[in-house]
């Protein structure tokens, strides 16, 4: 398949906001392609790219290439450069990057260029989201929807199944069955503004802590162990603890579904840099466990003695949960009956919070397990962090965005008076807001580069946040997780935005 087909897709799939739309045009896609396509064209739809992060920066991407007149770039052509480009290192890495980099965008037409320069950049968000992806290769094969999700959730992967479908049609679902040792998507959890809110939208339910971890699926088939991450990496050699502890557990044969976390001397947890830190170590495991011991917190049960309990409601996957695992390593928990006694939901937040952990996750008793979907069932509650950051510059947006400025630099005020930049965001924003902000920063702009718009620090942004974490990117040394646009203030000057000092003094728990 040509890049050109797809980044039209790509293009036209960001122009519609009707789902039915967009479905019809993936599947009208994955008629087109071949199967060994589909595992590249599955992640650039949605933004990704199957070999992760690059280390391409705008050194690189900022240099400006002449595009081909012609479309000759096939998907495979162009995810065979970007695996080489992923394998670069040591001496004269940047300029061999920009080389690889350069030969790619010489090859590809303005249309292709924009698309590419998307995907490096992390700013392809177009909507052609897995789920969508899911309904359109369902279109395309002639399978059920419901049984084209259940195999995604039991596979792991929309990829494989998508392969599967496109060589041998709808009879290839049959093969994709939960199996202990091959992981599955985890159930994620939608949000709500309160507890209050939670329980009367659930009703009957669990308030449980949510834990600010690392998501594991731990899986035992008598003495072997398995550990997956929430993508699906086997982190087995990197946790020895949790294999122990899975081997103390009672049952046989067992999929269980948690969280690994780490507390400090002072009982307190630690934050999720550190413990992400721990179980990204792969060399001196034996010294990462020392420094940083982790513990495991279950609080799901997806398989036990080979029985299959996705289906089954939360009450009954628990009351099996509970029978494997000691108290100590199940999750914290308050049982709700109804809206009645939402006060004792509002205590244990207040307890969760007052304890170090990041919210709760409130669960209808009811509900199945939706494996690889943010179900409806499962709620969670959190604080929500906002500062007042000024913007410094903005980057030119691609796709849907294309003649916009999106992606937002944001700074923090220092003690010298200056501004210290935290990080980078494209979320939150309305089309009315990048439109407003589109004109503004050019009117503060001070230097365009073709690809980034450096402005007067004038314009005051609210930002909301889910928490910080080091960062050597930084000047500061931190950078804001999971930032997104709340609203402008131009009724506050730029001397009366946040400084790095008073953020940092809200998260003692993390020190640049």
């Amino acid at each position: 398949m040509l890049l050109a087909r797809l980044a039209q897709v790509s293009q036209e799939v960001a122009a519609t906001s009707a789902r039915s739309r967009k479905i019809a045009l993936l599947a009208e896609l994955f008629r087109d392609a071949e199967a060994d396509d589909v595992p590249i064209v599955i992640p650039y739809l949605a933004g990704r790219l199957p070999q992760g992060r690059l280390g391409v920066g705008w050194k690189v991407l900022g240099r400006r290439v002449a595009p081909a007149v012609e479309p000759s770039l096939t998907v495979r052509e162009v995810d065979a450069r970007l695996t080489e480009l992923g394998k670069v290192s040591g001496a004269g890495s940047q300029a061999e990057r920009a080389r690889i980099v350069g030969e790619l965008m010489g090859a590809a037409t303005e249309d292709e260029q924009r698309f590419l320069l998307g995907l490096l950049t992390g700013e392809v968000r177009q909507g052609a989201l897995d789920a969508i992806a899911v309904e359109g290769l369902a279109a395309a094969t002639g399978g059920p929807p419901a049984d084209v999700r259940r195999a995604v959730m039991l596979a792991g992967s929309l990829q494989t199944v998508a392969q599967a479908l496109l060589t041998d049609g709808p009879p290839a679902l049959d093969r994709f069955r939960l199996t202990v040792g091959r992981p599955v998507l985890p159930m994620l959890a939608h949000s709500a503004s309160s507890v209050t809110e939670a329980v009367d939208r659930l009703g009957a339910c669990a308030v449980e802590e949510k834990l600010d971890g690392i998501r594991v699926q731990v899986h035992r088939d008598g003495d072997a162990v398995r550990i997956y991450t929430r993508t699906l990496d086997d982190i087995t050699d990197r946790l020895p603890e949790l294999t122990s502890a899975a081997l103390e557990m009672n049952g046989e044969r067992f999929v269980l579904d948690g969280e690994v976390i780490s507390f400090g001397a002072d009982g307190r947890p630690r934050s999720f840099q550190e413990i992400a830190g721990r179980v990204g170590s792969r060399v001196d495991v034996a010294t990462a466990a020392e420094a940083v011991p982790v513990s495991p917190v279950f609080f799901d049960a997806l398989s036990v003695d080979d029985h299959d309990l996705l289906d089954l409601p939360f009450t009954e996957r628990h009351a099996e949960l509970a029978r494997l695992v000691p108290e100590p390593m199940r999750v914290r928990r308050a049982l709700v009956a109804g809206p009645d006694e939402v006060a004792g939901a509002e205590r244990f937040l207040a307890d969760t919070l007052k304890r170090g952990h990041e919210g709760v996750v409130v669960k209808a008793l009811e509900a199945p397990y939706s494996a690889g979907r943010r179900g409806a069932s499962w709620l969670k509650v959190k604080p929500v962090h906002t500062l007042d950051l000024v913007v410094l510059a903005a980057e030119w947006g691609h796709g849907r965005r294309t003649g916009k400025l999106s992606n937002l630099h944001l700074g923090a005020r220092t003690a010298d008076g200056g501004f210290a930049m935290l990080g980078k965001t494209f979320k939150g924003m309305t089309d009315a807001m990048l439109a407003w902000q589109t004109e503004r920063l050019q009117e503060l702009s001070v230097e365009d580069n073709g690809w980034v718009v450096t402005v007067r620090p004038e314009l005051v942004v609210e930002i909301a946040y889910d928490g910080l974490q080091k960062s050597s990117r930084y000047p500061a040394g931190v950078t804001l997780r999971f930032a997104r646009v709340v609203r402008y203030r131009e009724d506050k000057r730029p001397e009366e935005a946040d400084t790095v000092e008073t953020l940092l003094a809200a998260h003692p728990e993390v020190k640049p």
